[in-house]
């Protein structure tokens, strides 16, 4: 059976799939069995090729119709699946005759006729083979510059008189940021125009055409176990690969020159490995680079790295590039211009898509958030603990969206009040700040305008961009020359130029930019920012657009599994919240996670609860909650009691193995335990089906499933403690939960904490049984700068020990190899 398909509209790449919309499948012959194989006719240039789509079967036959489709990517399970509702054909060909109630005789002799057409012109060239001369095949002309290919990045170059390109791999939109900034840099620098390029949505058979005069810039993150993200998969492999050919028939390039920064973080094992390995292949094929290879650390300041990175690149790329520093110019990226009259219902207040402006139904996705009503909303830890921990239930029914177990929810959070208040008074805006404005990229090609327009100064700093961060020492330089006084524009120039101070102060104080104004001004951050307490700066609302990056989504574990909650997605995400450190200008202050004291907001306003203020009601700003606009923009995140939030769901590869033969620990201490939850309700759900089928003996050859979950006390902060015990039940005997709670007895004989590895120690025996005889698959969630490296650790020591080796040898091989095998998955933080 051979079908084949035109897949219209995708995501980026095979395993972020949520939904394809297929528009057509043609039948080539009468439906057959399950599994038949797909052939795609044509594939949209969304970043697809068919190399992505190889291996994708059908679930079931029958006919099908054009709709949405949904991917399902099991972790073990290396096939991929489009389950697609079946039709009743409008017609339907048996052997010897057309059969349709409707069908007249001279439809069928149309009918007819067409087929044969058809055939004859499917079938062309073994018909006539024989009167035709047999020709040489000729390669194909190479693409010139003026060809008019949307894919050849050269011919743009040329085009556009860029001596840079800058390719990104970003899966978060961090290092096309950066990517953005180096090309500003140059233009500003030099006065060299930069192409920044997706590498998804271009070719590199023609990397050795790069013009001697022009450098290639990489911008490389690590995502994952190692991996490149999923728009630089393909660049990545062609790079790597020898067998791929450039024009000039090598894999060679001859003298270019490149540079390349990278974006990881060290708690992580395979550091920064992607910029090492585009290091690595560029200099194999005969590139150049310039400078030192940069590598940004986030788990302590990418901002940092970059900076300390930056200026000795610049200076070797200078000569490099035979250019002289100061021959560009200080130049705006946008124009922002106030409107005086719009259609009020033509402004964006906070909406995220045109579809949410309009109301209008459509695909729900990052660029589409569905605004969910809060089902349930619930604290997590018990009363009298000093933190908090919110299980939320988002309500999905009618909304077309689908999950997985394992699979992360994007929650689009606003920033707090109190801060688009302080930075409304300390631009000067707050008299205006319902004023519609309008913001136009003075080059398309460098900046793009990060939001929907038009829309209006509170919009921005509430909704679009992220004015809770801390504050960047660069932008600091950027808008000293704006200061009110020559004492806060001194100040500011210390900061950015003073890297310890800066460190000290900002860092270490957690400022973002209105604190930042506000203390140079000599204003009182501690008090609610007014218009009579707070220095206007008169720093231009270009600089802000363009220097403050968008506020992005904050991503949650989802903690159900659709098989028992098909129309609710659950989340349970622990309250940040924590003390600065305090130094000689800045007191100790609280700091607050955007993304979970929003969801906090939202669990108390369900509820009808009020919003707890800290024992010092003297200094408002110190807030243990702030606020938020929770009810979004135009009231559309309010319907009577019920509050919504903007969500959407973001697929992950964290998923159990389909065979439930197959034994499965899992490590999950705090809110690492927030997918497992989904997992063992995932088996809970299939035991049930088995169960009804076949009695409890279906069960028998089950895979045992054990969790390892940490928490401080068992009488505090044990999450879904009532639960277990039940999931423990309905799986009937399948199921093994250990706990290792750090602050109440039994401790180590030595008086020390118990943590989740030393639980894991102590089962050696039965975990390395799982995993080497049982051919069993391990999952670690939680943070990965402690719990995650010693895990790891205590694994290999397990492992290790079982192959009669050491940890460091034997153990550590045995680790890879389950990482390579996708037998060990990770979805950890730091």
């Amino acid at each position: 059976m051979h079908w084949r398909a035109l897949v219209v509209a995708s995501s980026t790449h095979l395993k972020d799939f949520g939904v394809l919309r297929v528009k057509k499948i043609m039948l080539s012959t009468t439906p057959s069995e399950r599994g038949s194989a797909l052939s795609f006719e044509r594939v949209s240039s969304i970043g697809l090729s068919a190399r992505h789509l190889s291996g994708i079967r059908f679930r079931s036959e029958g006919s099908y119709e054009e709709g949405m489709t949904e991917l399902d990517t099991g972790a073990g399970a290396h096939e991929r699946y489009i389950k697609l509702k079946p039709v009743e054909p409008q017609l339907s060909l048996t052997s010897s005759r057309l059969t349709s109630p409707m069908a007249s005789s001279s439809d069928i002799v149309i009918l007819t006729v067409g087929l044969v057409l058809a055939a004859v012109y499917l079938f062309r060239d073994q018909l006539f083979a024989a009167s035709k001369p047999k020709s040489v095949p000729v390669a194909a002309p190479k693409a010139s510059a003026g060809s008019g290919n949307p894919r050849d990045f050269v011919a743009k170059m040329k085009e556009g008189k860029k001596r840079i390109v800058i390719f990104y791999g970003s899966q978060t939109g961090t290092a096309e940021e950066y990517a953005i900034r180096l090309a500003k840099e140059a233009k500003t620098k030099f006065g060299l125009a930069s192409l920044v390029c997706d590498p998804e949505e271009y070719d590199f058979e023609n990397l050795d055409q790069v013009p001697e005069d022009c450098c290639v810039f990489f911008v490389m993150a690590t995502y994952g176990e190692g991996e490149p993200t999923d728009n630089a998969v393909t660049l990545c492999q062609n790079l790597s690969d020898e067998s791929f050919e450039l024009s000039n028939g090598e894999h060679k390039l001859p003298a270019i020159k490149y540079v390349v920064f990278g974006l990881g973080n060290k708690t992580y094992e395979h550091y920064n490995l992607i910029a090492k390995n585009v290091d690595r292949d560029m200099q194999k094929m005969g590139g150049i680079r310039i400078g030192e290879r940069g590598e940004g650390d986030d788990d302590k300041s990418m901002e940092e790295d970059y900076l300390e990175w930056k200026d000795g690149m610049w200076e070797a790329f200078a000569k490099a590039m035979n250019v002289e520093e100061g021959q560009g110019g200080d130049t705006p990226d946008f124009a922002v211009t106030e409107v005086d009259e719009h259609p009020p219902e033509k402004v964006y207040l906070g909406e995220l898509s045109a579809r949410a402006l309009t109301r209008s139904k459509g695909i729900h996705d990052a660029k589409n958030p569905y605004p969910a009503p809060i089902a349930v909303a619930r604290e997590l830890f018990e009363e009298g603990t000093d933190r908090n921990c919110i299980h939320i239930e988002f309500n999905t029914e009618g909304s077309g969206i689908t999950y997985q177990h394992g699979d992360h929810v994007g929650v689009w959070p606003s920033n707090a009040e109190f801060e688009v208040q302080r930075l409304l008074c300390a631009l000067g805006l707050y008299d205006k700040k319902d004023k519609v404005i309008n913001i136009e990229s003075l080059d398309p090609a460098l900046a793009k305008v990060p939001f929907p327009v038009p829309t209006t100064y509170i919009t921005v700093l509430r909704h679009y961009i992220d004015i809770s961060a801390v504050a960047g020492r660069q932008i600091l330089g950027a808008i000293s020359k704006f200061a009110p006084t020559p004492e806060a524009e001194g100040f500011l120039q210390m900061l950015n130029t003073n890297k310890e101070e800066y460190a000290n102060v900002v860092a270490n104080g957690c400022l973002k930019l209105g604190e930042v104004l506000q203390l140079a001004a000599g204003n009182d951050i501690s008090t609610a920012p007014t218009i009579e307490n707070t220095t206007p700066w008169a720093i231009p609302f270009d600089i802000v657009v363009s220097s403050i990056p968008r506020l992005q989504p904050r991503y949650y574990s989802i903690s159900s599994s659709p098989k028992l909650h098909p129309n609710s997605i659950h989340a349970t995400v622990v309250v940040l919240a924590y003390e600065s450190i305090p130094n000689d200008k800045v007191k100790t202050k609280w700091v607050h996670g955007v993304g979970s004291n929003f969801l906090l907001n939202l669990k108390f306003a369900a509820r009808g609860e009020p919003i707890p203020l800290a024992a010092d009601k003297a200094h408002p700003a110190l807030a243990l909650t702030p606020k938020y606009a929770i009810e979004g923009p135009r009231g559309a995140y309010r319907q009577e009691a019920i509050y919504k939030a903007p969500v959407h769901v973001r697929r992950s590869t964290f998923r159990l193995p389909t065979n439930p033969k197959s034994p499965v620990i899992m490590v999950g201490p705090g809110t690492g335990v927030a997918p497992f939850r989904g997992f063992v309700q995932e088996r809970v759900a299939m035991a049930r089906r088995t169960i009804e089928k076949n009695g409890v003996e279906g069960l028998a050859d089950w895979g045992n499933i054990r969790l390892y979950f940490g928490c401080r006390r068992s009488d505090q902060d044990f999450l879904y403690k009532d639960e277990w015990t039940e999931y423990a039940k309905e799986l009937h005997g399948k199921f093994t939960m250990r706990c290792a709670f750090s602050r109440q007895p039994p401790y180590q004989p030595d008086g020390s904490k118990i943590y989740v590895q030393d639980l894991l120690w102590e089962d050696h025996e039965q975990i390395a049984d799982a995993i080497l005889n049982g051919k069993g698959y391990v999952y670690v969630c939680g943070d990965a700068k402690s719990m995650s490296k010693a895990v790891e650790e205590t694994l290999c020591r397990i492992l290790g020990e079982a192959k009669g080796g050491s940890a460091e040898v034997e153990g550590a091989a045995e680790l890879k190899l389950l990482k390579e095998r996708s037998r060990m998955l990770l979805d950890v933080w730091s």
